[in-house]
């Protein structure tokens, strides 16, 4: 619901979802469980005839029919199973549906989508589900995304992020602010057009309500960049000297030789790319060619693209040879880089690891691999204790609503005529609306869930 106007989210009307305007007057089908071979399958049904053409594939349907009692039998495509009836207002997509349990063969699931659809279904577009559940007011924009992150989650942190949204956590911080700041804007508006019967504004509770507004997108600000790498993974940059051992700890951390080692200088003459999963994130590992002058063309193009993946990485790992010992040309190969940076000696096997703040490792033997991927993360973390839920959608609304937020604080404090801040204010709601889709345009919701998959 719009915290603004108490309105429904709204229905695009060009995107592919409501191509004929068939989303919610047409049954849909789709396998909710994947479409690879597996023991078991579930095919759900949803829309007004749901009920009715799985009566139709299905014996015996249960009458009376009792949602959310699982009945078994036969399909008229040949399997047995179960199906488990939902009403509307009580189903994922909150409308009349039905999940039919089959055996998780590719031919079974195709037969009987097939049968639904040849007594009036259709098959679902990728995330038609969700998006009916968005429609029919089961969930906000912000849960629909965290549906498309569960499914997608890799690593325990991303799950973690992704349920954290898909329950509304983002959304309920969204609605507390939205509700104090429509409380100034009624009072402005109040004040404006009917000051003789309610009296002036009380700028000072309209200024401590706006400042608890500010205090709760700070806090749902908070940690944006730590969601990022947690979605996103954190991406590694490995440079330094030739020889000095980075494809080596590449592989070695990785648990595959991923890389190509060699003795000669200058073998790595391009990026190559690793992922790892370390305290449940993702780390993007990137392997760089040694950075050194060279007049070999294709060498001096590696080079350049070290940097550049020096320049957009979260963490750069600096690898140098503790047995040849930090060098001049360390020094001048380590000084531009203005990422965060751990300087890692390598090839501990050989010699003494230093003392002070390098990390020592051996590619060889794996010794302090874990520490130095400890050491990783923690420095691209930082302090914060749980990551925040706002995506790359969200930024720059969350940005743009506090902005709209100063500007009204400042109208009030100043004295400016108190009408002034109604624009501000609803320039806030609608940043706010589009977060949670109670304000959303068809190219917005085209985009999100043609990212969906089959089924969701």
């Amino acid at each position: 619901m719009d915290p603004g106007t108490g309105a429904r989210p709204t229905r695009c009307g060009r995107c592919r979802y409501d191509q004929r305007v068939r989303p919610l007057a047409d049954t849909v089908v789709a396998p909710i469980t994947g479409l690879n071979r597996a023991a078991v399958a579930v095919v759900r049904l949803s829309g007004p005839d749901s009920w009715k053409i799985a009566s139709q594939v299905f014996s015996p349907w249960p009458d009376p029919t009792v949602p959310r009692m699982a009945t078994y039998g036969r399909f008229t495509s040949g399997d047995d199973g179960f199906v488990l009836p939902f009403q509307a207002g009580a189903s994922y997509t909150g409308e009349d549906s039905v999940e039919m349990s089959v055996h998780g063969s590719l031919a079974s699931v195709r037969r009987l989508s097939e049968a639904c659809c040849g007594l009036g279904a259709r098959p679902a577009d990728p995330g038609e589900f969700t998006y009916r559940a968005f429609l029919n007011g089961r969930i906000d924009l912000t849960q629909a995304e965290g549906v498309r992150d569960t499914v997608d989650a890799l690593t325990e942190g991303q799950l973690r992020q992704a349920n954290r949204l898909r329950e509304g956590a983002l959304r309920q911080s969204v609605d507390e602010a939205a509700a104090l700041v429509l409380a100034v804007l009624a009072a402005v508006e109040a004040a404006t057009d009917f000051e003789e019967e309610t009296g002036p504004l009380d700028r000072d509770l309209a200024l401590e309500r706006l400042g608890s507004a500010q205090n709760v997108l700070a806090a749902a600000s908070r940690g944006a960049v730590q969601s990022r790498l947690v979605r996103e993974g954190i991406t590694v940059a490995i440079t330094g000297l030739p020889n000095a051992g980075k494809s080596s700890l590449l592989n070695k951390v990785a648990g595959t030789d991923r890389a190509i080692v060699t003795p000669v200088p200058g073998t790595t003459r391009d990026t190559v790319e690793a992922l790892v999963e370390h305290s449940g994130l993702v780390l993007n590992l990137v392997d760089t060619a040694g950075l050194r002058d060279t007049d070999d063309p294709v060498e001096a193009l590696g080079v350049r693209r070290s940097l550049d993946a020096v320049a957009s990485a979260d963490i750069v790992w600096y690898v140098y040879d503790v047995s040849a010992g930090w060098s001049q040309e360390d020094e001048e190969a380590v000084a531009p880089i203005d990422r965060p940076c751990l300087r890692v000696a390598n090839k501990t096997d050989l010699a003494e690891a230093p003392t002070g703040p390098d990390w020592a490792v051996s590619a060889t033997t794996g010794q302090g691999t874990q520490r130095l991927l400890d050491a990783t993360v923690e420095q691209a973390m930082g302090e914060e204790s749980e990551p925040g839920l706002l995506n790359k959608r969200h930024v720059p609304l969350v940005e743009a609503a506090s902005q709209a937020l100063v500007e009204a604080v400042v109208t009030l404090r100043t004295g400016r005529p108190h009408d002034l801040a109604a624009v501000h204010l609803q320039s806030v709601l609608r940043c706010f609306g589009e977060i949670t889709g109670s304000v959303a345009d068809d190219s917005l919701l085209d985009k999100l869930f043609s990212t969906f998959c089959i089924g969701k």
